[in-house]
């Protein structure tokens, strides 16, 4: 298969099981993870400028692992004790399975959804059976995700930038030989034209992934082509997305040699 080298723009799975992995096995295609942006926690002092009492709140809505990591640590460097009651709102089941690095998995105080958003059904659901609680929603800088369907069903809802994000720049004779890009942000798009701002996806012959609505149209807004998206009706994880579009890409090449063969 023509495709040989595909970038993530993701940290490393942290265990040798993912699906991933899986699919570089099945289509002989080597994954590299690289992120194209990394986050920046807020110092104690820059989160005081919010003037945001942390002991106030009872839920916490999660959208990323970054948000997952700055909530717990800022708790820990400004002494703010989390209650055993807190509920936690996850727009993923693998956000709420990370929170297992902080806290002991209990599901009566765990909710997530399937979809990555935040008018997922599952979750929406969840909110609305704990209406009453007062709801911290931790974001990077560059959040722009629409909150009007928190305000719609009428929940307490605080959000508040506890980590920003930069772009994670490519050094002086960094390899960048990929045949597919995937990226899960605006901000990684961003990046690549930051990173390489004569970049054009015809003439380097490289496949764009997103995941996310926002992700699709900063690609869009890029004047670049989206080749995989996700999540949608058949595809709810990037994985799945990429699997397809790899076995399509296959078995197009097979057709196109026995055509060649004739």
């Amino acid at each position: 298969m023509k495709i040989k080298k595909i970038l993530v723009s993701q940290p490393k799975p942290a265990g040798d099981k993912s699906p991933y992995y899986d699919i570089a096995r099945k289509y002989d295609v080597e994954m590299v993870f690289r992120p194209f942006i990394k986050t920046e926690g807020l110092t104690v002092k820059e989160f005081r400028h919010s003037k945001v009492n942390l002991a106030d709140y009872t839920g916490v809505i999660m959208t990323s692992r970054a948000a997952v990591d700055n909530f717990f640590r800022l708790c820990e460097e400004m002494r703010v004790k989390i209650p055993d009651t807190m509920r936690y709102f996850c727009t993923t089941e693998s956000i709420a399975l990370y929170l297992q690095k902080y806290i002991v998995y209990r599901k009566r105080k765990i909710s997530f959804g399937t979809t990555g958003r935040l008018n997922d059904p599952a979750l929406l659901v969840a909110l609305d059976k704990n209406n009453k609680e007062k709801l911290l929603f931790p974001v990077s800088d560059v959040h722009k995700e629409d909150m009007s369907v928190l305000e719609e069903h009428k929940l307490d809802v605080t959000k508040v930038v506890m980590f920003r994000t930069v772009s994670n720049d490519f050094q002086p004779g960094e390899d960048f030989d990929y045949d597919v890009l995937l990226f899960f942000s605006p901000a990684g798009i961003e990046s690549l034209k930051k990173n390489f701002p004569n970049f054009k996806q015809e003439k380097e012959h490289i496949y764009l992934g997103a995941f996310g609505q926002t992700a699709v149209k900063a690609i869009e807004d890029a004047d670049l082509r989206v080749d995989i998206a996700a999540p949608n009706s058949r595809h709810k994880s990037m994985t799945s997305a990429l699997d397809d579009f790899l076995a399509e890409m296959k078995q197009k090449e097979e057709s196109e040699g026995e055509g060649d063969a004739q």
